[in-house]
């Protein structure tokens, strides 16, 4: 009997000391010698951000159209503004992955002085701080554009 308890003692202090040899212990706190004197903005990872973009059209991808689209930070709304013209809403139809689709209109055409643009969708895919896919404008009297964007985000500033 005496036996059996001396081995029940061991086997239970055996299992006490492996269990708070497996308990974490607390992480050192930093000293303020360590602690980054300025704060900076984490870069985007998504489609958030302004981007400066061009559109291009034809076999030599000619320069037709220049914008800053803008994507919220919540990345559920967006604007785009062509050179000399107020901002136009856009709206965010899908942003996966890379991906990012976006519709605006109905607008005055930038390139056909007097028409209407009905629906500007545009489809980019995005890696870091460019951007590049298709667009297809559709005007009011059956007309349609196919073209390229492209687009580069501008940096974001740190906070001090």
């Amino acid at each position: 009997m005496f036996r059996r308890l001396c081995l029940s003692l061991t086997a239970l202090a055996g299992s006490v000391t492996i269990a708070a040899a497996q308990q974490p212990t607390a992480a050192p706190q930093p000293t303020v010698a360590q602690q980054p004197a300025m704060r900076t903005v984490p870069q985007p990872t998504g489609a958030e951000g302004t981007w400066n973009a061009k559109t291009m059209i034809g076999p030599k991808d000619s320069i037709v159209a220049s914008y800053v689209l803008t994507v919220a930070p919540d990345s559920k709304s967006a604007t785009i503004k062509f050179p000399d013209r107020d901002a136009i809403p856009a709206r965010i139809v899908a942003l996966a992955g890379d991906s990012l689709v976006t519709e605006v209109g109905p607008y005055l055409s930038i390139l056909r002085p007097g028409q209407t643009v009905t629906l500007l969708r545009s489809v980019a895919h995005y890696k870091g701080d460019t951007m590049s896919g298709t667009f297809e404008a559709k005007y009011e009297n059956g007309d349609v554009v196919k073209g390229k964007t492209h687009a580069t985000r501008e940096a974001t500033k740190p906070k001090i």
